[in-house]
């Protein structure tokens, strides 16, 4: 009788996973066309392809709302998104970093720390609570929208919880693509050296292909330290999101539905393991290659679905205070790395 039993729980395992898929695909495949499309338009186009993944998807944002395509929509906003960090953690190599010196390091992770704790205090001048603050600041400080997303999870939900999410992601990376264009001008006019301006560039640009796009348009000995300073601000993409989860759950009241987020979400213990992993050296060129290249289709795919669930008119409904605090931060974390690296060499 247990033989025939195992084989039944199989196959109903099977049909209701064929099931599943089947449900999903819809939602998942459009999202991966609108994905490509952006990837396509920004290579022709010299647009950042997390903006157009997001504009293109509010754009169609009407197949998130009803039909065949919904199911999946949801899934590859949520469940992709999160694999697409979990990823990131490859590009972490602790070894690596150590080479710029502990002086430096000390500045870009205080840089991080120092920002969050601005964002915190200065919100309210601008009318908006605790939530809207780390959300911004994380975002600004850590890696742009990947931190967004990312903050997102452990922050308790309410009604307003996506629109801000959506106006964060597209504020850090429009300014993230001013940032690219900005930044080199400014450091030729205050002659900075490539070591100064690799750390400027890696220590303030919040997303992680504009940092590189800036670094290399300078020179390649930029490109390299500026790409090495965004991953020590990756890097701390687990220890905030961590610390952040413990301080929430010790003043933060329930949410409506009256669960907590979890205390260190899954994707954020992979991305921990991957980078402890990739830091030892235990991860194949090979393997490290595609997981790279993996997490960063994972998050476009996710990001086009994001904006394919955004109502556009809730999103502008946060206002020009929103974006004010966002410049703000922004601003801050620049002066502060550029004070830094004046001090420091």
């Amino acid at each position: 009788m247990t033989d025939t039993i195992l084989p039944d729980r199989l196959t109903l395992t099977v049909l209701a996973l064929r099931a599943r898929m089947k449900e999903l695909f819809p939602g998942i495949a459009v999202a991966i066309i609108v994905a490509v499309t952006a990837q396509f338009l920004a290579e022709h186009y010299a647009t950042p392809a997390m903006l157009l993944a997001l504009l293109l998807g509010i754009a169609v944002s009407f197949l998130g709302e009803e039909g065949k395509t919904v199911p999946g929509i949801a899934f590859s906003a949520r469940t992709l998104l999160r694999l697409g960090i979990a990823f990131l953690g490859v590009r972490v190599s602790m070894v690596l970093m150590m080479g710029l010196g502990w002086d430096l390091i000390a500045l870009v992770v205080g840089g991080v720390i120092a920002t969050i704790g601005f964002g915190l205090l200065v919100a309210r001048f601008f009318g908006h609570k605790w939530r809207f603050a780390l959300l911004t600041a994380g975002s600004v400080a850590i890696c742009g929208a990947s931190a967004a997303m990312a903050i997102s999870a452990i922050l308790p939900r309410d009604e307003r919880s996506e629109e801000r999410l959506i106006f964060t992601v597209m504020g850090v990376t429009v300014l993230s693509t001013i940032a690219m264009i900005a930044y080199p001008i400014l450091v030729n006019f205050l002659e900075l050296n490539s070591n100064q301006a690799g750390v400027f560039l890696g220590g303030t640009i919040h997303d992680v292909a504009q940092v590189v796009g800036a670094g290399f348009s300078i020179s390649e000995q930029t490109g390299d330290t500026a790409t090495l300073v965004k991953l020590i601000r990756v890097a701390m993409l687990a220890p905030i999101v961590l610390v952040a989860s413990l301080t929430i759950r010790s003043f933060a009241e329930l949410p409506q539905d009256g669960t907590r987020p979890p205390l260190l979400p899954g994707f954020v213990v992979a991305f921990l393991v991957l980078a402890a992993l990739s830091s030892f050296g235990l991860v194949p060129a090979v393997i490290s290659d595609f997981l790279s290249q993996a997490s960063r289709w994972l998050l476009l795919t996710a990001i086009a679905a994001v904006g394919m669930k955004t109502n556009l008119k809730q999103v502008l409904a946060v206002g020009g205070a929103a974006i004010a605090l966002i410049i703000i931060e922004t601003l801050f974390i620049a002066g502060l790395i550029l004070a830094g690296i004046t001090v420091l060499t």
